[in-house]
């Protein structure tokens, strides 16, 4: 089936925009988690790390979701 658009009052949303949503709020947590376990001894380079882990948690919130929907 994939992904559908989602209707909010008549305007049609991308699922892709609660997909990226979720993932900021991962990337936030697991960017805690990893500050927290290395006491601030970042050996890489912040923002490029930030982002590509944004990426990567978004495509696997967006690939559990789709599979989760079309198995249901």
């Amino acid at each position: 089936m994939g992904l559908q658009e989602i209707s909010l009052g008549g305007i049609y949303l991308s699922p892709l925009l609660l997909f990226a949503l979720l993932g900021f709020i991962a990337t936030l947590a697991v960017r805690a988690l990893l500050h927290y376990g290395l006491k601030r001894q970042a050996p890489w380079y912040e923002a490029w790390f930030d982002f590509s882990l944004f990426v990567i948690l978004t495509a696997a919130v967006t690939y559990l979701f789709t599979a989760f929907a079309e198995a249901y």
